[in-house]
């Protein structure tokens, strides 16, 4: 009696074991396993306040992956993880792409700070990442598991004191920055340092006042500002509270010119300054007035007949990004991290969507700037200046 119960319990245990692995079976063609599947992170701010700047950067790595799904013969699959629009949490995010969904590259973050929080992360697991659109200079500094696919903000500050100085006649300028945020203090710096340069005045800058991320009643420092009467504003920050500086500087009559960086390219830039934000100019990465590529032509082809819209410069660098990566992998011919990360530090004259790609020995890309305006709501483009030799 006990020798058959035993043998029931064996069978029972048997056919249990039997059914689960039959569970984990792939049931169909279509079916991958692990082995089978390339993994890429897109560490981006999904929520909080640089949201619709994540959210245009994910548009254009999703839009390469749809094109280019395959490398090596495998599944490429976009790993999504959400920084929150915070530094602290932008380390996490990080941590979990590489040690619990083993990704073998990374792509983002909108945000220098954000990059810059996650930047021992990706340089201690040995696993790479390529900023799409991150300028300040700290991203990649002494990582060289960091790179980037733009132009850096001592590139972008000059470009913008040099429009300043020569376009508007500026020879007085304030600056307004958002300074609890790396990527504001830092271009105001640049910016300041060139404007002074172009001019010779020790005094050219009349005032630098800030504000923090999510404030939203700048009325104290547009009124010390109008009281220095300076012939231009430079003011470097996130797209909602600039959008909302020049909303307010509208109403309280203060008719001086604006200008500003690449954060402001967001359609909500627009939404919030309305009326109110025509004529401002500021710089970005790409505009698809100017194709530069064969392979912009393909992106702007793609985008609008999946989007219906303009692409934003952003968008563009977002899907080079994912491009880098794919070309590394595959001269690599290895998923092993170090060995991608090798072959994107080797990138030269690759044709992305928003131009040609080569990297220097820091990991950052030698691009051209665009100067672009706000015009009729929408925006308009101006200029492409090159890169300084």
């Amino acid at each position: 009696m006990k020798k058959s119960i035993c043998f029931l319990i064996v069978l029972v245990m048997m056919f249990a074991l039997l059914a689960g692995c039959s569970e984990k079976a792939p049931t169909g063609g279509g079916a991958t396993t692990d082995d089978d599947v390339i993994k890429i992170g897109v560490f981006e701010p999904i929520t909080g306040a640089n949201a619709a700047g994540g959210a245009l950067e994910v548009e254009g790595a999703q839009l390469a992956n749809k094109l280019y799904p395959e490398v090596l013969g495998k599944k490429v699959e976009l790993v999504i993880a959400d920084n929150k629009s915070d530094v602290v949490e932008a380390a996490s995010a990080a941590a979990r792409l590489v040690e619990r969904d083993k990704v073998v590259a990374i792509i983002g973050s909108w945000g220098s700070s954000y990059s810059m929080a996650a930047g021992d992360i990706v340089r201690n697991q040995k696993v790479p990442a390529v900023a799409a659109s991150a300028t300040n200079p700290l991203v990649t500094l002494d990582n060289d598991f960091y790179f980037r696919v733009c132009f850096l903000d001592p590139f972008q500050g000059t470009v913008m004191a040099n429009y300043a100085y020569n376009n508007l006649g500026a020879r007085k300028v304030a600056i307004i920055r958002e300074v609890n945020n790396d990527y504001a203090v830092g271009l105001a710096k640049f910016f300041e340092d060139a404007f002074v340069e172009l001019t010779g005045d020790a005094n050219a800058i009349l005032e630098v006042t800030n504000y923090n991320t999510g404030d939203q009643d700048f009325s104290s420092q547009l009124l010390n500002i109008s009281q220095k009467n300076p012939d231009v504003i430079f003011a470097p920050g996130n797209f909602t509270e600039s959008a909302l500086i020049i909303k307010q500087a509208k109403q309280l009559g203060i008719d001086i010119p604006f200008i500003g960086g690449d954060t402001w390219e967001t359609p909500e830039f627009i939404d919030i300054g309305q009326q109110d934000v025509e004529g401002a100019v500021f710089s970005t990465f790409f505009t698809s007035e100017v194709p530069i590529t064969s392979e912009s032509e393909i992106f702007l082809k793609e985008y609008r007949a999946q989007y219906g819209k303009e692409p934003a410069a952003v968008t563009a660098l977002g899907y080079d990004a994912y491009l880098v990566i794919l070309d590394a992998i595959e001269r690599a011919g290895s998923t092993d991290p170090e060995k991608i990360r090798d072959e994107i530090a080797k990138t030269k004259n690759f044709p992305g969507a928003a131009g040609i790609i080569t990297l220097d020995e820091n990991g950052d890309a030698v691009k051209s700037a665009v100067i672009k305006v706000v015009r009729n709501g929408e925006f308009v483009y101006l200029d492409t200046i090159e890169p300084i030799e």
